[in-house]
């Protein structure tokens, strides 16, 4: 016994390495072409070993060495041994083929197909495997035997889509994917994926949108009390960005699941996130007509309000009857409910556009401080009422005043996102004042903040200060741009402008100048003026490539366009910029999200993008 261990320990790697020079050496002619070299050593290694790997190389060297009787017979042996791999026996079919032995393969291929399990892997398994062999018509032979043979236990519908798909017949496929709903509904998002993947949206002449638009509607019609192709039509109309024509048939879905408005509100979100305002005021106001006695009546009522809100506030080309009729709108709802805190949001919201952009700003501070009078306000409500008295103090120039409000919330929630933000806010009062020092103090402790969005701001305000504060003896322009900063909060943009171009008059090569282009692009946006605003950021990346502000202009550019403009194409390009030509930036997460949606939302331009 001892001795055969000896043996077996001697010869052992003397059987490894000849293997391995076999293995060698058979790839070498088998990759110059030199098959009949080639067939000796693929022959050894089958022997030693019959994987499937070695046993096609020795099988091609064969045929390619002229042996067809080897070829036929080795195919013969190992199709028998492994009677329940069909690649084999497919393999020996295509041989008769090959050689226009044309009833023998049809004889095997007939027997595999007639001779499936009932299971499902049989049949996909023999399909898919006939269609890496490129035998479609026996792949689709396979399809047909196998759905009798399945019945309805297992349809094949994603295997027939799959076929249908690959012959180009479209209405075949559709059809396919839409009978899959039938047998079981929670399919349809599975669907919708795959479906995705098929149809470009953005393209507007489609031929598979146009041909499944066309099917949903017929089986909508001929099937009425179906919502499920209901909800897939609703869909399809979202990916294509039609929410008018969405909304009709979310209306007549949240009428027959009797959802009380729920699939209208979400719908409304929906819109909201796709800035289609006009539409989501149409779904909300379909959930306020359900009622009063609807659980999202309130809901429909704020966001209704809060759809104006954001017109207002992102829009900003409102007129100024548009403008008096959502405050009315505002104070009609709160004459309803009164002050509680289910108003609460309500408040705060006409507060703000009294404020910012009614000129009402006395107004405003009146409903706020009713607001502190509210019975059983949170502390975290209390605080955001005082951020938003805060805000309007220093709209009016109040910025001592503004700062005590700050302060207390700061002190009263150290440890939470809205204290950090009054910190931030409050920072930036001893920054507009000129108390430069005591505001980086401040500034450098909320770098370190838990919410990503107050730690970049105050890390850049910071680097502000650092790079411009001290540059010349008397602080001047440092101390005249934060005013001028200041007045953009107040509005009072063309005191703004001034002190910007004297800045830039009195102290032409100061490195303040890509910070004033930055604001002046601000301002441009806070109009609404976008053209005029990425003018400015132009010249920021014209003249100021390499400076740290370069990200901020790209990522502006980016989102005007985006969201603003409606030049998705345009709008990644900038994003895209920032990944390749700006790594570090702050920017890049964000940045890269909003690539890959552009990206994925327009599939005709991934090259160009």
């Amino acid at each position: 016994m001892r001795l055969l261990v000896i043996l077996f320990l001697f010869f052992a790697p003397v059987t490894c390495l000849s293997q391995s020079t076999d293995q060698q050496l058979a790839q070498h002619y088998y990759g110059n072409g030199q098959f009949d070299k080639a067939l000796t050593y693929y022959e050894r290694l089958f022997k030693g070993d019959n994987s499937k790997f070695n046993f096609k190389r020795y099988y091609e060297c064969l045929t390619e060495t002229g042996d067809d009787k080897s070829a036929e017979k080795i195919l013969k042996k190992i199709s028998s041994r492994n009677k329940y791999d069909n690649e084999y026996t497919i393999l020996l079919a295509k041989f008769y083929e090959e050689r226009n032995q044309l009833v023998r393969a049809n004889n095997i291929y007939d027997q595999l197909i007639n001779e499936m399990a009932p299971s499902s892997r049989s049949v996909i398994g023999l399909y898919n495997l006939f269609k890496s062999q490129g035998k479609a018509e026996m792949s689709y032979r396979t399809l047909i035997a196998g759905r009798k043979l399945l019945k309805k236990s297992y349809p094949l519908n994603f295997q027939f889509a799959e076929y249908y798909g690959s012959k180009g017949e479209t209405s075949k496929m559709m059809d396919e994917y839409l009978d899959m709903i039938d047998y079981h509904a929670s399919y349809q998002s599975n669907i919708q994926r795959v479906l995705s993947s098929q149809i470009d949206f953005s393209q507007e002449n489609s031929k598979e949108y146009d041909i499944l638009r066309s099917a949903l509607i017929t089986r909508t019609q001929k099937n009425p009390d179906n919502i499920n192709y209901a909800e897939m039509l609703t869909w399809l109309f979202v990916q294509r960005q039609n929410f008018p024509a969405a909304l009709v048939h979310v209306k007549a879905i949240d009428r027959r699941t009797k959802s009380a408005g729920r699939m209208l509100y979400e719908f409304g979100n929906i819109c909201i996130q796709n800035n289609d305002f006009s539409t989501a005021k149409r779904a909300f106001r379909s959930v306020i007509e359900k009622g009063e006695e609807s659980i999202y009546f309130m809901r429909g009522q704020n966001a209704l309000l809060n759809v104006s809100f954001l017109e207002i506030t992102t829009r900003r080309d409102f007129t100024s009857e548009e403008l008096n009729e959502t405050i009315q709108d505002y104070k009609n709802v709160l004459e309803k409910y009164q002050y509680s805190r289910v108003s609460l949001p309500i408040i705060i919201e006409l507060a703000h556009i009294e404020a910012f952009y009614g000129d009402k700003g006395k107004d405003a501070i009146t409903l706020l401080q009713k607001a502190m009078e509210i019975n059983n306000l949170t502390d975290i409500e209390k605080a955001e009422i005082k951020m938003k008295l805060a805000d309007i103090h220093v709209l009016h120039g109040d910025i001592w005043e503004a700062s005590l409000f700050y302060m207390q919330v700061d002190s009263d929630f150290k440890y939470e996102k809205i204290g950090h933000e009054a910190k931030f806010k409050n920072a930036r009062i001893f920054y507009y004042d000129g108390e430069f020092d005591f505001a980086q103090s401040q500034l450098d402790v909320l770098k370190e903040s838990t919410s990503k969005l107050i730690a970049n701001d105050a890390l850049k305000l910071s680097l502000l200060i650092t790079d411009n504060f001290g540059l010349d003896s008397n602080y001047t322009v440092m101390y005249w741009f934060a005013s001028a900063d200041l007045l953009i909060e107040q509005h009072k943009y063309t005191d703004a402008y001034v002190l910007f171009d004297s800045i830039l008059n009195e102290f032409p090569a100061h490195s303040l100048g890509d910070e004033i282009l930055l604001k002046k692009a601000r301002v441009m946006q806070l109009k609404g003026q976008w053209n005029d605003a990425i003018k400015n950021l132009e010249e920021i990346m014209k003249y100021h490539s390499d400076d740290i502000l370069a990200d901020d202009a790209l990522f502006q550019l980016g989102d005007i366009f985006q969201n603003h403009l409606s030049n998705k194409v345009k709008a990644a390009a900038y994003y895209r910029q920032i990944l390749f030509d700006y790594k570090g930036s702050l920017y890049s997460v964000e940045a890269r999200k909003r690539f890959q949606e552009i990206r994925k939302a327009l599939p005709l331009e991934k090259e160009n993008l």
